[in-house]
């Protein structure tokens, strides 16, 4: 009587879970299928593109990868290393300029420290084409522009009001009592934060190395702002090469192109997202 009682307790569980199981691999179909669909037309002929809408290419063309690799101008791995470029350096700047922001507000004491925390939080819901004009204005005084300094230098000045805040909720669930310990030893604010705190936000810090490094990758409206020479171009900017309103767009190369370019950020989210997964979780539950 127990084991048939127990059968017919475990029957609905099990059906609940086969059913929540299904609705998932549906949903991750769903989501995967333009990235299968723009994978299968790089293969394919111009004309069979939107003309065919299956997944498996009628008439195979590799040579889309070979034609969009270098048949934009410029030797696309260009487009790579400059975006590689940037995003590196912008992660360095986002990871120290971040991390020693949310330090500040999350341990030390100033004045009108919750008004510039509120104002802080506020940058997140401003929208960039807000101040892009007046950065534009302040860049090219500067002599900055057709220069990657406009895309690297904000990064190292915190103005990722969101990662800020993510670094403010994860110091804020590191025990106090190894700042009081590191202050008895002799240790200013700065040691503290550099061989106290720095090392423990390890989830923190891969998480906005992550962000930042998808962020930079995919920016389109940024260097097309300030970028002029096809030379500096990014990736982004590189797949908009190939479409030409007057003499036809070369669809095949630029998916072709658009999948390799896809390749980094899947790497990447692979490999770290456990730690992606466990900085966002923390960064929440902490208060």
């Amino acid at each position: 009587m127990r084991i048939s009682g127990s059968r017919k307790r475990t029957a609905p569980a099990r059906a609940k879970r086969i059913v929540r199981h299904v609705v998932v691999i549906i949903g991750a179909l769903v989501m995967l299928y333009p990235l299968l669909w723009m994978l299968g037309s790089s293969l394919k002929p111009d004309n069979e593109i939107f003309s065919e809408p299956g997944l498996i290419p009628k008439t195979f063309q590799p040579s889309n990868y070979r034609v969009g690799w270098s048949g934009s101008g410029v030797d696309f791995g260009r487009y790579f290393l400059n975006s590689a470029f940037i995003s590196g350096f912008s992660i360095v700047g986002a990871v120290l300029s971040c991390s020693l922001a949310g330090f500040v507000f999350a341990r030390l004491r100033f004045r009108f420290k919750r008004v510039w925390f509120v104002a802080m939080l506020v940058t997140v819901m401003l929208p960039t084409q807000v101040v892009v004009i007046p950065q534009y204005i302040l860049f090219h005084q500067l002599g900055w522009i057709n220069t990657y300094l406009p895309l690297i230098v904000p990064h190292f000045l915190a103005t990722s009001g969101f990662l800020v805040f993510l670094m403010v909720q994860f110091i804020r669930g590191i025990p106090r009592s190894l700042d009081e310990s590191a202050r008895i030893d002799g240790a200013g604010p700065f040691r503290t934060y550099w061989y106290i705190i720095l090392p423990l936000l390890k989830p923190a810090l891969v998480t906005t190395a992550i962000f930042t490094f998808e962020w930079t990758w995919n920016s389109f409206f940024e260097p097309l702002i300030y970028l002029n020479d096809p030379q500096k171009f990014t990736v982004p900017l590189g797949l908009r090469m190939f479409l030409d309103a007057s003499q036809g767009s070369e669809w095949g190369p630029m998916l072709a192109m658009s999948t390799l370019s896809l390749i980094p950020i899947f790497v990447v989210f692979m490999v770290f997202q456990r730690l992606i997964v466990e900085g966002v979780a923390t960064s929440g539950l902490k208060g």
